[in-house]
């Protein structure tokens, strides 16, 4: 039993070396060992090497009888009930892992065994395909037998056959020709078939243009005559069909080419397809016109009827009339010069003749439609239409230059210049309309309390009114010389565009007509039952004009130049000075006329005042007239009134007592003491002597002398007239003692008053001077009250 051990671990340990050189070998291949030795057993190699030993327990060779004769007589009792013992157990832990080993894969094994009957099942079912395959390869080496036979007798007679043809075969040459007498027999059935109505009459004149030359080459040959004749029968119905279709007036430009192409391939006269290409081009091209013209009201010589508003903006009538006229007459000239360039009959000038009529007409249809923008509008759809109208014109051009090139641009530029004329009118109704305001505004009734608008308010609304809408026209007549349209680039609108119609035709024809208008209130009489222009309004006015003459002009111009600047060959432009000179006079003639029409009003008082009274019946004076005080009461608002809008101006060197300077009958303001002592009433001296002795040494004064653009300047004018008014109504009087006091209080009243309003006093005196001394020798009884009580009657009064 020992040994039986030893053997026993000789082999395991023997196995446990091989393992161990085998994994040390690093073939990748591991011997089977221990538990997995002992049940998948020695391979085939071992096995084969190995000595059989029946007494091995674990050899494939182990007999039970020489295992047992062995150790009963190798070993003792007590290793035999050991190796017993040791049997047993192994025996139990077999037992034990064979269980184990059989729950742990039962359901494999029930797997294995269905997989394996399944696998029988498909294994006989591939048996039965196969033998089906079998049978069918059968049959197909069958088939094949015979088909190789079949193919072997067809090739036997293809190379009969080829031989036979070799045989019967022509050379090149004759085969070439035959083809060549069989397409010209041909000929006539294809010329019928694709000349038939509604077929295709292009091919069946390729046809016939390329079978012509040779049919008519053998025409001597009766055949060839035959299929010529039936040719050329078949081509003259198929001309007579073109000529029909030709007059119809349904086609459109690109069929009446074809139509006319199609004939000329025929040999047809050139000369007579010209005249009816050109008629029935002409017809369609009159219709679109018709239609054109059918969109317009009729046309009124006189001028009386209304006008109805057109039915489409301009954009669309100059689309329709570019899709549809221009388009069609480019398409028609390029078609006729294709067709007939070169032909005999249509180098006379037929075409340019044809479209230039057509152009003309079409020229006057658009200017009749022009005419219908009376009003303003949108600018930028009238510039888009001139613009497409001139692209589409220029495309004409370059097919037909003699198609009226002036004409179209001429057109283009009288619609920017009545454009511009009418933006000029807009101009001036806007200026009347702000006047108009202006004047309602200072005519309004003001309720007590309350101010209305100042004078400075109306005028700063007047001048940024109009300067907005000035520039506001500039841009969009800017829009006549933008970038992207093409008529800008002509030589009209680079030069006598910019300096024509808008700088003189536009800014300086409004300036000057506004200079015009508003002298116009100085220079033009009043109409009867008209209402007068306001003082007021001849102040804004001369304002105005005054501010145009500093700055606006200036500016006005500036801006126009830098919008549409001058070519430095182009014509004369105003100048800005005259301009300016312009507004001066405009604004020196308005405040001259205002001065004389406020001046002419306080003098209206005056000379009722003194028309109406009774200078010899007259009481003696205890009080100053009312009419001086309401004298020095509108000459008070006429200072506030014109202090509004004008400097103050400058005054000469007042004296210090000018309000208290004595006033007498006989003083005269440049020698206040010369005649005054020497006077009494009982003097034998001529007052009207004296009178004019004291004129000689007096500086003549000039009553309607122009003024100055200052306030002190304009209150002289008035007072000037107003104390003129008043010395000639005195020196048409007869007054008495009384009288002659009340015209002395009344002077004395207004020295003390006016002399402040004026550039110099001794203006003031001296007048006043002259009206004591033409009431003195108008007296009857030159007696003068003394000059106290005639300064108590004044401060009192």
């Amino acid at each position: 039993m020992a040994e039986v051990e030893a053997a026993g671990s000789g082999t395991e340990t023997g196995g446990g070396s091989e393992s161990g050189n085998a994994t040390g070998s690093g073939s990748g291949w591991r011997r089977p060992h221990g538990p997995l030795q002992r049940y998948y057993g020695p391979s085939a190699a071992e096995a084969a090497e190995a000595t059989p030993d029946p007494a091995d327990i674990n050899g494939p060779h182990f007999d039970p009888e020489v295992f047992l004769t062995k150790v009963r007589s190798e070993c003792r009792l007590g290793e035999l009930l050991s190796r017993e013992a040791t049997l047993g157990r192994e025996i139990r832990a077999l037992d034990s892992d064979m269980q184990t080993l059989l729950y742990e894969n039962y359901n494999k094994f029930i797997s294995a065994t269905d997989t394996i009957r399944k696998m029988k099942v498909d294994f006989r079912r591939m048996e039965a395909e196969m033998d089906d395959l079998a049978s069918n390869m059968a049959a197909i080496s069958a088939s094949s037998a015979r088909v190789s036979a079949a193919l072997q007798d067809r090739h036997r007679r293809g190379a009969q056959l080829a031989a036979l043809t070799a045989l019967l075969t022509p050379p090149p040459g004759v085969q070439a020709l035959l083809r060549k007498l069989q397409s010209l027999v041909e000929v006539p059935g294809r010329l019928r078939r694709w000349a038939a109505p509604g077929a295709d009459p292009a091919r069946a004149l390729h046809c016939y243009a390329r079978a012509r030359a040779v049919l008519r080459h053998y025409r001597h040959l009766p055949s060839f005559r035959a299929i010529e004749d039936e040719s050329h029968s078949i081509m003259a119905e198929l001309a007579q069909r073109l000529r029909a279709r030709l007059r119809d007036d349904t086609l459109d430009p690109k069929e009446l080419t074809e139509c006319v192409e199609m004939l000329l391939q025929l040999e047809e006269p050139p000369e007579e397809l010209c005249e009816e290409f050109l008629s029935q081009a002409g017809a369609r091209l009159e219709a679109e016109l018709a239609a054109l013209e059918a969109e317009l009201p009729p046309s009124d010589p006189s001028g009386t009827a209304s006008t109805p508003p057109p039915a489409s903006d301009i954009l669309d009538f100059v689309d329709r009339g570019s899709s549809a006229f221009v388009s069609n007459l480019c398409l028609l000239a390029a078609s006729y010069r294709s067709l007939f360039e070169g032909r005999p009959g249509s180098g006379d000038g037929r075409l340019e003749a044809f479209a230039s009529t057509l152009t003309t007409r079409y020229f006057e249809l658009l200017e009749r439609r022009l005419a219908l923008e009376r009003g303003l509008g949108d600018t930028s759809l009238l510039v888009r239409a001139l613009d497409r109208f001139h692209r589409r014109l220029r495309a004409l051009l370059e097919l037909l230059p003699a198609a009226g090139a002036e004409a179209g641009a001429a057109l283009v530029a009288r619609a920017a210049r009545e454009r511009v004329a009418r933006y000029l009118r807009a101009l001036q109704t806007f200026f009347l309309g702000c006047l108009g305001d202006v004047r309602q505004a200072l005519a309004a009734p003001r309720p007590p309390g309350k101010d209305g608008p100042g004078l400075p308010d109306l005028l700063a609304t007047l001048s940024s009114s109009v300067l907005g809408q000035l520039k506001a026209v500039l841009a969009y007549v800017q829009l006549f010389t933008a970038r992207d349209v093409a008529f800008a680039s002509l030589p009209y609108f680079k030069g006598e565009f910019c300096v024509e119609a808008v700088r003189e035709g536009l800014v300086v024809a409004f300036v000057r007509w506004l200079c015009r208008t508003a002298r116009g209130f100085a220079d033009s009489p009043a109409e009867r039952g008209a209402p007068a222009a306001p003082p007021a309004l001849l102040l804004l006015l001369a304002r105005l004009c005054l501010d145009y003459e500093a700055t606006t002009i200036s500016y006005i111009l500036t801006l126009t130049d830098e919008q549409f600047p001058p070519e430095d060959t182009g014509p004369a432009v105003t100048p800005g000075p005259a301009l300016c000179a312009e507004a001066r006079g405009a604004a020196q003639r308005l405040l001259d006329h205002y001065v004389q029409v406020q001046g002419a009003a306080v003098a209206q008082m005056l000379r009722k005042s003194v028309e109406t009274r009774d200078w010899l019946g007259t009481v003696e004076p205890r009080n100053v007239r009312a009419v001086m005080k309401r004298v020095v009461e509108d000459i008070t608002a006429i200072d506030v009134q014109v202090g509004q809008l004008f400097e103050e101006g400058v005054r000469r060197a007042q004296s210090s007592d000018s309000s208290r300077r004595a006033f007498s009958v006989y003083s005269s303001s440049r020698a206040p003491g010369r005649y005054a002592p020497s006077y009494t009433p009982s003097a034998p001296m001529d007052t009207h002597l004296l009178s004019n002795i004291q004129k000689l040494f007096s500086e003549r004064i000039d009553i309607f002398s122009p003024v100055e653009f200052n306030k002190v300047s304009v209150l002289t004018g008035i007072i000037k007239i107003s104390l003129k008014t008043l010395l000639e109504c005195v020196r048409l009087r007869t007054l008495g003692r009384f009288g002659l006091q009340q015209v002395q209080v009344d002077g004395h009243y207004l020295q003390l008053y006016l002399w402040r309003f004026a550039a110099d006093e001794r203006v003031v005196q001296g007048l006043l001077d002259e009206v004591a001394a033409s009431a003195a020798h108008r007296c009857l009884d030159p007696v003068p009250m003394e000059h106290s009580v005639v300064e108590l009657i004044c401060e009192r009064g």
